[in-house]
């Protein structure tokens, strides 16, 4: 593995090859559990649907919204799904790449050496002209266990605020706290720099050249060797900018909790503007 994407076209030549890749689809949307029908409708060959709100999160707490899963649930989401631990596994959306990135940041962080991200997930693969199933998919179970050795880098409540370059990855008007539409409270932790996800994409929803991201963070101060972190509204799309920034060359961690849990305290100090 190169890198943490992989290209429509790169993807249907493994395929073709018949080379062996665990395909997983995790296509979701706040608010919606149109996702399973989505997948039975059309997924890519032998695409495995995977749950953001059950197999990829704990229920919301003082984690926030989507807390990361107990490793035991995650592994059982994973076996369940045909994940080996030596077989490359490629996850896609439908939602440039936000949700798709959780799954690749949990299974890195629990010890899979080889996760990508489909870049341009599934418009992208219709736009190759990449063959589609619809039904139900039942794969044999894998083998895949939790390593209790993180993968990638995490940081908690108490340390975030000591993270010399820490990234929030929300839209800047919610970044500034101007608006607010899914947290009790509007605003961003202290000492954060607002980088968008939007920030990541060319217009086509694929993300930008290594040059061009490492410009874009380069500029907030997240360079190779610093001290970084991201964090979003519920540590889900924050998860886009550690891929933005693994493509940079810039190995960055996740606040998990991100906005929704750093405010269930409300001791913690809040920043606006």
């Amino acid at each position: 593995m190169t890198s943490p994407l992989i290209s429509a076209q790169e993807l249907s030549e493994l395929l073709a090859a018949r080379q062996p890749v665990t395909l997983l689809d995790v296509r979701y949307r706040m608010g919606s559990a149109t996702g399973a029908a989505e997948h039975a409708e059309a997924h890519l060959p032998g695409a495995v649907y995977v749950d953001l709100d059950t197999d990829l999160a704990a229920p919301a707490g003082e984690g926030g919204r989507h807390p990361l899963p107990e490793p035991e649930v995650f592994g059982e989401a994973m076996r369940r799904a045909g994940v080996h631990l030596d077989r490359p596994v490629v996850v896609y959306d439908d939602w440039a790449a936000h949700a798709a990135g959780r799954a690749w940041w949990l299974l890195r962080f629990h010890g899979h050496p080889d996760v990508r991200v489909l870049d341009g997930g599934l418009a992208a693969w219709r736009e190759e002209g990449g063959a589609l199933e619809s039904g139900p998919v039942a794969p044999r179970p894998g083998d895949f266990a939790c390593s209790g050795e993180q993968g990638m880098p995490m940081v908690d409540a108490d340390g975030v605020l000591d993270v010399a370059v820490l990234v929030d990855a929300r839209a800047a008007e919610r970044y500034r706290g101007e608006t607010e539409p899914v947290d009790p409270v509007a605003g961003h932790v202290p000492g954060a720099v607002n980088v968008p996800t939007s920030r990541n994409l060319t217009a086509d929803g694929r993300f930008r050249s290594p040059e061009e991201l490492r410009v874009i963070y380069a500029d907030v101060g997240a360079v190779p060797g610093a001290d970084v972190a991201a964090y979003c509204g519920s540590g889900v799309t924050a998860t886009h900018d550690l891929l933005a920034l693994e493509v940079a060359g810039v190995r960055a961690a996740l606040y998990p909790d991100s906005w929704s849990g750093w405010i269930t305290d409300p001791t913690r100090p809040v920043a606006t503007g």
